[in-house]
């Protein structure tokens, strides 16, 4: 299975040239996205009278490389909150856009604007639509900077040692279990993706019962240890058993983070944090709602976690 997703970055040459090296990108070819006239020339496009951008059209597998990673990649390698400009380039043929055409993607593009978001003052200058079209630019595009190491690039080279370095996903067959998630609860139990705040479904419930792990159903908290610290995702205390997570060090964004993951699953959870209340303990477990399933009280029996019933009551 390959998925489609188109980044425009700038100018295309530095963004094809990253995105190419990532494990699990099948092919990459650049063009012109969502331009108002049919099968514009490079020339024509430089004017501005097309409305096109210079855009990356990323095919990959998702079995070996998650959404989430590919745009955290992209986000890495742009200005976020510059309008129509990337490094030396300027014009709005060089503005930043996420484009796709399957509306399941949606939310992962949502959860890591959110994410990013937080990072700054201003708003994000990245749009977020749904691809027009896409025609593929004049061949001398493409594979520019394979063919011409020492071109410009407006990317900072040492990104590109990373994007080869991301570790592959496995091509163990996880397809029953893609089929059971939503594309949202694919990227943040597989790829570490982040939820958008506020607006998860669990943030706001507080009625009493058990989360679960969303992938095999492992109980890992409970209503009981369940707070609302104004963070804008499901927030608790502590887990049922201590032994139910394993922590990792999350540098990722430029901070230093502990992530926090199902141990017997393996899939992300979110994080935890040493601001939590300090009459239980002070830790607070910052969790994705899109990583849990809420079991009520009242149906914890007849879904077999009746012994957790004393937890919650």
């Amino acid at each position: 299975m390959e998925k489609k997703i188109y980044l425009a970055g700038g100018c295309f040459w530095g963004t094809e040239h990253l995105m190419s090296l990532v494990p699990g990108v099948v092919d990459t070819q650049v063009g012109y996205a969502n331009s108002k006239v049919a099968n514009p020339t490079y020339k024509m496009v430089c004017t501005g009278a097309t409305d096109a951008a210079e855009t990356v059209q990323v095919t990959y597998n998702p079995n070996r490389v998650g959404l989430s990673d590919l745009l955290t990649l992209y986000f890495r390698s742009i200005n976020p909150v510059s309008v129509n400009k990337q490094g030396n380039d300027v014009g709005t043929q060089y503005r930043t856009g996420i484009y796709y055409t399957d509306e399941e993607d949606l939310p992962v593009i949502n959860a890591v604007m959110a994410t990013v978001a937080r990072r700054y003052a201003q708003p994000l200058a990245v749009e977020v639509e749904p691809l027009l079209n896409f025609y593929p630019a004049e061949e001398y595009h493409q594979k520019y900077l394979d063919n011409n190491p020492g071109g410009y690039c407006h990317i900072d080279r040492g990104l590109f040692m990373e994007a080869k370095n991301l570790r592959p996903r496995s091509f163990d067959d996880k397809e029953e279990l893609r089929r059971r998630l939503t594309p949202l609860q694919w990227e943040v139990t597989q790829n570490g993706a982040t939820e958008r705040p506020f607006v998860n479904e669990y943030d706001h419930e507080f009625r009493r019962g058990i989360y679960v792990d969303i992938t095999d159903g492992t109980p890992l908290f409970v209503s009981s240890d369940k707070y609302d610290s104004g963070c804008g995702w499901p927030a608790f205390t502590r887990p049922i058993a201590d032994d139910s997570l394993t922590e990792h060090l999350d540098t990722s964004y430029g901070r230093v983070r502990t992530e926090v993951r199902s141990a017997n699953s393996g899939a992300h959870l979110g994080h935890v944090f040493s601001d939590g209340p300090a009459e239980h303990g002070g830790l607070r477990y910052c969790i994705n709602s899109a990583s849990l399933r809420f079991i009520p009280l009242d149906k914890m029996e007849a879904e077999g976690y009746g012994r957790y019933i004393p937890l919650v009551t």
